[in-house]
């Protein structure tokens, strides 16, 4: 038997992959589970970008390879969005970059970037994409943790004891992984610690990815971190569509960086895919010149879940931080439990109601479960209903 490449050494299958099977597999037995674990939008799009797609899509001319950079519309629609929601001028003929979703981007820049005796500095809890794709490329993880106290912000001085410690070993810390606002925590970021996070980054000479996918989700001061780095020489950031509107499956993700880093990525990435099918792209312009209408609309709808996931929570008897964005809710789970898989179990077992245990995202997050607001009010309702009768 031929065997497995070393580089899958303590790489599992993802956790979601694994868990949903199991989930199938009680619904096929009768169980009907009510998922509140994964955030995959169940609104969706609007029917303008759906339009788009269909007509797009009946062109006999659309159907061919495409671009590796994307096309010129997607790019120039990628800018004009910037501009317009995060005050940020970028290039599109050299500063973005489409990706065939932003999960793949931080594998591109990871097999980019990192050789063996490479490390990045990951967030603990965060998602766990992140210390995979490092793993996978050779490069060496360096957990930072991120604590309540600290409203789940970074500690400058604690990475600079890391990048320092790792030195003395002669590694060299190339990256450093950033998400705000924060998965799975909901916490906004801090202008200022984010600020002296990249004074930090480029004192060291080190690659900031910040992940953006959720900076409109309840919250109406969406940024990018890129409004903080002017020059472009020490931030790279990944944006999505799948959550800000409602496209996951199909899709659509970004680079914005400067015009060295996107060339540097695109020598791995032209090697691994190519450019995405030409109506999805033309679609997802669209998507992004819709106006503040959408989001507003979007996330009334949110926030009469948010209300629901109060309930729910206060009903396991989770405490919690009612301020928190995004499309989950970050909780504490009871003393009674000794952590976050032993809660998430019992409401499995004796409710049909799955939540995510928040150790998937780093032993910071055993204590914690996560609750996603994909979910219809009633199906909502219905979850509470049936953790009422466990007790």
């Amino acid at each position: 038997m031929v065997e497995i490449s070393s580089r899958l050494n303590g790489i599992g299958e993802y956790y979601f992959a694994t868990k949903l099977r199991e989930i199938d597999a009680l619904n096929k037995a009768g169980h009907k589970v009510i998922n509140l674990g994964i955030g995959s939008p169940d609104l969706p799009p609007h029917p303008s970008v759906i339009e788009a797609l269909h007509q797009e899509a009946s062109k006999e001319s659309t159907h061919a390879y495409q671009s590796y950079k994307g096309s010129p519309l997607l790019r120039n629609a990628i800018a004009d969005w910037y501009k317009k929601v995060y005050h940020v001028s970028v290039d599109p003929e050299t500063e973005v970059l489409p990706l065939i979703g932003s999960k793949e981007g931080i594998m591109h820049i990871c097999m980019t970037y990192l050789d063996k005796g490479d490390a990045a500095l990951v967030p603990n809890p965060g998602y766990p994409t992140y210390s995979a794709a490092v793993k996978l490329s050779g490069g060496e993880v360096i957990s930072y943790e991120l604590k309540a106290e600290h409203h789940w912000h970074p500690v400058v001085d604690e990475l600079q004891s890391m990048v320092h410690s790792h030195q003395q070993k002669g590694g060299k810390v190339k990256l450093l992984f950033l998400n705000y606002p924060h998965m799975p925590t909901g916490q906004l970021p801090d202008n200022a610690l984010l600020q002296s996070i990249i004074h930090f980054a480029k004192a060291h000479d080190i690659l900031i990815i910040h992940d953006n996918p959720y900076s409109f989700i309840l919250n109406d001061n969406p940024i990018s971190l890129l409004s903080l780095d002017k020059e472009k020489d020490t931030v790279v950031e990944l944006n999505s569509l799948s959550k800000s509107h409602n496209m996951a499956g199909w899709r659509v993700g970004m680079i914005v960086a400067s015009q060295q880093q996107i060339n540097n990525i695109m020598r791995f990435k032209s090697n691994m895919d190519s450019g995405m099918f030409l109506p999805v792209q033309l679609a997802a312009a669209k998507a992004l010149s819709l106006d503040s209408s959408w989001y507003a609309e979007v996330n009334k709808i949110y926030g009469e879940r948010k209300l629901l996931a109060c309930e729910l929570l206060d009903e396991i008897g989770c405490s919690y931080d009612t301020n928190q964005v995004g499309m989950f809710l970050w909780a504490n789970i009871p003393a009674a439990y000794s952590n976050g898989y032993m809660l998430s179990d019992e409401l499995l077992n004796k409710s049909n109601v799955f939540i995510t245990p928040g150790g998937i995202f780093g032993n910071a997050g055993d204590s914690y479960i996560r609750v996603s607001l994909c979910s219809k009010r009633e199906v909502l309702q219905e979850a509470i209903e049936r953790i009422k009768k466990m007790h």
